[in-house]
């Protein structure tokens, strides 16, 4: 819910209104939805459960309107720690339910959303053997963290039983193995000698948050006009004509109808509610950080696993090979939401600390850090229960709206990633019960974007490699499925058996490419593109030269004037600085 601090030069200029006022040109998809200012639902927040409830509502064929201040998936659903998780942890807080249905999703997402869902080997180093096992059932009866213990073999055996129970579902994946000292070190050389034991469990990697919440979008869009997304487009009040909203670009205000209201902003649902004229006091957010290094010693000696457990005080460890690169993280500090997150010098420190931890011979320092990210928990408000122990469950609260009566405003409380659709089709069920209508469809079991017909198998994938090899090339037909699942096709068909062009600065992608993400994926601003529709950032890959190179393409695109061009790489340059820790040279730019 950031604003953005550019706006559009005046380069395209039409009447308005009834006086003729000159103007910034509007985007299309604002201009329809200015002409058709009403729809039985407008939800406000575009992370990935705002995201997947457009979708929902959208097969129930909803007339649902979907809007977001900054862009899509760029707030709370950007800084995951990319895991598709059940929640092993959840046992010990008595959340059953919650370990249940997100073992449940978890399996189910590896299944239609292959592409980007896939089961992830996860390691968890034990110095113990039954150390936690007395506090573990405090914690449990009391619901309050008290001291941090670090988990012994017994305890962290006991919960993967339990957990392998709630994971049966066909073999989606594996169960756990433990083994001792010796056969550890044998499978992980660089681990802490000091180590007892190794427990090693499967969860599921989500490589690409981003694109995986854009194609469950983009699935919304495709159930016919009748659903209608816009991207930096603020929700800044409520008046008796519905919500108020701003384009981020030109500052114009308009207001949108509807009978039901759902804020689905996360973290900000409180500050949401205020600008709506509703205050509330419901969330209590914290702030989770990662860095991501270039360190190829790391990265070989996680031997291809993510490596989790918990730290003696009480915080979540991970050391995740993504990308070609090691994530690590993550933090849980309390944050007021009015300031932006960031990833701060003694997060970092704290990183530095649980890597030597883990991997004591393994030297790591900033000079490796090719991107940081940072962002804030949607969790309820929490009073003295520790971070750590706050339910990641989530509940829906209604109330109404004094100057519009009669529209009913839902607020989501809660809600993380692997358990965005069971929680979309809940709070749809929800809005569809306030609009006197029925289910049509369940979106249980139905393959996200390009996980339609995604080939699972080698066979299957030799296949599909093997039909698109004339057109761009065995390698590159498997890096696109790899980037977009059967998506790809579409871009393939653009190709149409034209020579691709690398991009001068990036041997990844090609200009084609660059300009297809720009045109069909409704990018407004040039870090929509670098932080989002690409990996450019993530892989620490950007450089001055090839944001200058983007700015270009984006600007072909989309119309953009040398001063516009300009401005876009000054703003991305900042952001990146500021909030990533990438800190890139002033670029030379082209005429």
């Amino acid at each position: 819910m950031s604003s953005h601090p550019i706006t559009q030069p005046n380069t395209t200029r039409q009447d308005d209104d009834a006086l003729g006022e000159a103007v910034p040109a509007t985007r299309a998809e604002v201009a329809a939805l200015r002409a058709r200012p009403e729809a039985s639902v407008v939800i406000i927040g575009a992370g990935i459960n705002g995201i997947a409830t457009f979708r929902d509502l959208a097969m129930q064929g909803v007339d649902v309107v979907l809007v977001e201040r900054d862009d899509f998936v760029s707030g709370a659903s950007a800084a995951s720690s990319h895991m598709i998780h059940g929640g092993i942890r959840y046992l010990e807080n008595g959340e059953f339910r919650l370990v249940k249905e997100s073992v449940t999703e978890r399996n189910a997402l590896i299944r239609i959303a292959p592409h980007y869902v896939k089961p992830l080997e996860t390691t968890v180093p034990i110095y113990s053997t039954f150390s936690g096992i007395l506090s573990a059932p405090m914690r449990f009866l009391t619901h309050r963290q008290g001291k941090p213990t670090e988990r012994g073999a017994a305890l962290i055996k006991t919960g993967l039983t339990i957990y392998d129970a709630f994971s049966r579902d066909g073999g989606s994946v594996p169960r756990h193995r433990f083994h001792g000292r010796k056969r550890s070190l044998a499978e992980l050389p660089a681990l802490d000698p000091a180590v007892k034991y190794t427990a090693t469990y499967y969860d599921a990697s989500m490589h690409d948050p981003e694109r995986l919440a854009l194609d469950v979008l983009f699935d919304g869009l495709a159930a016919g006009p009748h659903a209608r997304a816009v991207n930096h487009l603020g929700a800044v009040g409520f008046d008796a004509d519905g919500v108020r909203v701003r384009d981020g670009l030109t500052g114009r205000e308009f207001s949108i109808a509807a009978d039901v209201v759902v804020n689905t902003t996360g973290p900000w649902t409180d500050l949401t509610n205020a600008e709506l004229g509703r205050g509330t006091q419901f969330m209590g957010g914290t702030k989770g950080s990662h860095i991501v290094l270039d360190h190829p010693e790391l990265l070989a000696a996680t031997g291809g696993r993510e490596i989790f457990f918990e730290h003696e005080d009480g915080r979540i460890v991970l050391i995740y090979p993504l990308k070609g690169r090691v994530m690590v993280g993550t933090t849980d500090l309390e944050h007021d939401m009015r300031e932006p997150a960031v990833c701060t010098e003694a997060e970092i420190d704290y990183f530095f600390e649980l890597i030597a931890h883990v991997f004591p011979a393994i030297a790591v320092d900033r000079s490796q850090i090719v991107y940081r990210f940072s962002g804030v928990r949607p969790l309820p408000r929490h009073d003295d229960t520790q971070p750590g122990f706050v339910s990641r469950d989530y509940r829906i609260e209604r109330s109404d709206v004094a100057a519009r009566p009669g529209t009913a405003l839902l607020s989501l409380v809660g809600g993380k990633w692997t358990t965005f659709r069971a929680l979309a089709e809940h709070l749809s069920d929800e809005v569809l019960e306030l609009l006197g209508r029925d289910r049509i469809r369940s979106t249980e079991g139905v393959a996200i974007g390009g996980g339609a017909g995604y080939p699972t198998t080698d066979d299957a994938r030799l296949v599909w490699l093997v039909s698109h090899d004339d057109e761009v090339g065995r390698a590159r037909a498997e890096t696109l499925l790899e980037r977009y699942g059967t998506r790809a096709e579409a871009y393939l068909g653009e190709v149409d058996g034209e020579t691709e062009r690398r991009l001068e600065h990036h041997a990844d992608y090609t200009r084609g490419e660059i300009a297809w993400l720009v045109r069909t994926e409704r990018v407004v601003h040039l870090t929509d593109l670098v932080l989002r529709r690409t990996s450019i950032a993530f892989t620490g890959t950007l450089t001055a030269p090839l944001l200058v190179e983007l700015a270009d393409l984006a600007g072909d695109e989309l119309g953009w004037d040398a001063a516009r061009r300009a401005a876009e790489v000054e703003a991305a340059r900042t952001l990146l600085a500021e909030r990533h820790g990438v800190v890139l040279e002033q670029p030379a730019l082209t005429a």
